[in-house]
């Protein structure tokens, strides 16, 4: 098939951008000619929380990546949906994750399906933003209207198509493993490169910290952890996007600002492997989500989680066989943590057979379903 992606990539970095190289890397395996198309402008600076939307790796050399679309300027989405009309792929595919992006996006694919040919497909990471604001609703549901199928990335996101669109097709298809950040290493190399104590044992908290993830109710039940196991030490890796100072000015009124390893700035993708080598449990204490690729690169290096019962999480992690799910209270967060450093449960055979739920051949036969479905009319 000829098939096209349109959504963040190189030179963007982050999740998303990750997630689109490595799918066009598995459709070009597969057999499939692909050609992503990403932007000129993603997010106007004064809209960008952190310090830079660009990549510091190198441009993959085997994907053929065109930067043709801004986010704010209208006659781009005009001129690329008319493009893409032209070319004609079998698939055209939008990756979706807010509403920002609804009009771009939604007017490339209008255009685009005109030509009679092109299956417009949404890859949902989210539909519902984390952080709502004015208009999330009525940007989504034009949004929705743009496509002709949706491949939803967990379960929540599949019932929030249906909310607006009963008869969309929609394929529930997990997040499959980041395995794009290389091979795993010894945990005493990983802690030597880190500069890391190798005889501690370490939490992580990994990836851009946004309100929603819950690093405030980690550091809470953190303090709690440390009552009683003073041994254990809490890796925060990643960006600041929101809080900063009020998380710093939380810690120091717990008394563990000193006791957290702060590497905040954004982890650039060869330096991954590392963090997850030293870690001994993944922490991710959202308050909401609906799928979180931070639970695919720890299947990938066999990590086990503590989730939160919310959105999809709890879909992938199984309570008690590669982790713990708790609710997204410090208390009950605390609790685990407890058991996991005084029981030290082996998580290692539940883990494997885990991830082998989630590999990118499943993910690409679920996605290719839609190109046989009938859309709504």
């Amino acid at each position: 098939m000829k098939i096209t992606i349109v959504g963040p990539a190189w030179p963007y970095r982050g999740g998303i951008a990750a997630f689109n190289e490595r799918l066009a890397h598995q459709l070009q395996a597969e057999g499939h000619e692909v050609k992503l198309y990403t932007f000129t402008l993603q997010y106007p600076g004064f809209l960008f929380p952190g310090k830079t939307q660009y990549s510091e790796e190198p441009a993959p050399s085997d994907l053929c990546i065109e930067r043709r679309l801004s986010s704010v300027n209208p006659f781009t989405w005009i001129g690329l949906g008319r493009r893409i009309r032209h070319e004609a792929p079998d698939m055209l595919i939008l990756a979706y994750w807010m509403s920002f992006m609804a009009p771009c996006l939604g007017t490339v694919g209008r255009i685009a399906r005109r030509n009679g040919t092109t299956r417009v497909i949404a890859l949902c990471h989210n539909l519902i933003p984390h952080e709502t604001r004015p208009g999330d609703t009525l940007l989504t549901r034009w949004f929705v209207g743009s496509v002709d199928g949706v491949a939803a990335l967990s379960q929540s996101v599949c019932d929030d198509v249906h909310r607006f669109a009963p008869a969309m097709p929609v394929v529930a298809s997990p997040h499959p493993l980041y395995d794009n950040f290389g091979e795993p290493v010894d945990r005493a190399e990983a802690c030597r490169h880190l500069g890391l104590d190798a005889s501690a044992r370490y939490l992580l908290f990994f990836g851009l910290i946004r309100d929603y993830k819950g690093l405030d109710l980690l550091l809470e039940a953190y303090l709690m952890l440390l009552a009683e196991h003073p041994e254990m030490k809490l890796i925060v890796a990643g960006e600041f996007y929101s809080g900063e100072e009020r998380y710093h000015a939380q810690a120091a009124r717990l008394g563990i600002d000193d006791k957290v390893i702060w590497r905040t700035s954004f982890v650039p993708d060869h330096e991954v492997r590392y963090y997850f080598a030293a870690a001994d449990l993944i922490a991710q204490p959202y308050k909401s989500a609906t799928q979180s690729g931070v639970t695919q690169i720890a299947y990938h290096f066999q990590k086990p989680m503590l989730v939160t019962r919310v959105g999809g999480l709890a879909e992938i992690v199984p309570d008690g066989k590669v982790g713990y799910v708790v609710d997204p209270d410090p208390k009950a967060i605390a609790a685990a943590l407890v058991h996991f450093a005084t029981e030290h449960p082996d998580f290692t055979s539940g883990l494997a057979s885990e991830r082998a739920k989630y590999s990118w051949p499943v993910f690409t036969k679920n996605l290719l379903t839609l190109t046989k479905t009938q859309a709504p009319l």
